[in-house]
């Protein structure tokens, strides 16, 4: 039995997910997202890997045309679900979007979901803490994940870098943990809520801006609690 490495099985079932879900393969840009490689050749590399292992083969004179030959053994049964980094597209690379889209509100034509929006952000000096149900604002499900989501506004500069501008409307995905290099919102001190990109430093927890013009703040854990994670943007123009 050919073994694989951990990214040639994250592709494979990347793979087996997007056609069980939609009948079509993804394309490599989506797959280079999705494993949050460079380019695309070190995709055409796992391809290849995993064509001369005998797990999956090209169709030729077809665009994405790839069948799944095989998964590895007991993979069907027991394997954990390969959760995407993102999905095509994307203001900029800081900013990536979950590849499966759901939500538990779709309208009523399906081609859009509600999604909450809890009042301000601050990206920046942080301001209020996350406010009650203010309206709601529809987003295309490609830009949303599965699971809980809700918006907030964007107030100042400090994640220009990131493509994050005053005034956009930032969705967010529920939740209470994160890696360190996602962009969340982290609430300080239980009264602070914040817009930044989280890197572990040890024990620590540091808040990073993506604008030099302001610090990088370093807190205790016992400090910082995650509210939710960046999965899209919408700007008004």
């Amino acid at each position: 039995m050919a073994m694989l490495t951990r990214k040639q099985h994250d592709l494979l079932c990347f793979i087996q997910d997007r056609l069980t879900a939609n009948g079509v393969p993804p394309s490599f840009e989506e797959m280079k997202e999705a494993l949050d490689l460079k380019s695309k050749s070190g995709i055409h590399r796992l391809i290849t890997a995993l064509e001369e292992r005998g797990f999956i083969r090209r169709l030729p004179n077809r665009a994405r045309a790839l069948e799944i030959l095989r998964l590895p053994e007991g993979a069907a049964a027991s394997r954990p679900r390969f959760t995407p980094s993102v999905v095509q597209g994307g203001l900029s690379d800081n900013k990536k979007q979950p590849v499966k889209a759901m939500s538990s509100k779709p309208l009523q034509d399906s081609a859009a979901y509600s999604i909450p929006v809890m009042g301000r952000i601050a990206a920046g000096t942080p301001i209020s803490a996350i406010q009650d149900h203010t309206h709601s604002v529809t987003v295309s499900p490609d830009l949303i994940s599965s699971g809980e989501h809700f918006a907030l506004e964007v107030k100042g500069d400090s994640m220009v870098e990131a493509g994050i501008l005053d005034g956009d409307l930032v969705v967010l995905r529920r939740q209470d943990t994160a890696n360190t290099g996602d962009i969340v919102v982290a609430l300080i001190d239980d009264e602070e809520a914040t817009l930044k990109r989280l890197r572990r430093r040890g024990s620590s927890i540091a808040l990073e801006a993506a604008n030099p013009a302001y610090e990088t703040r370093v807190l205790g854990p016992d400090r910082v609690k995650i509210q939710g994670k960046l999965v899209s943007l919408v700007r008004k123009y």
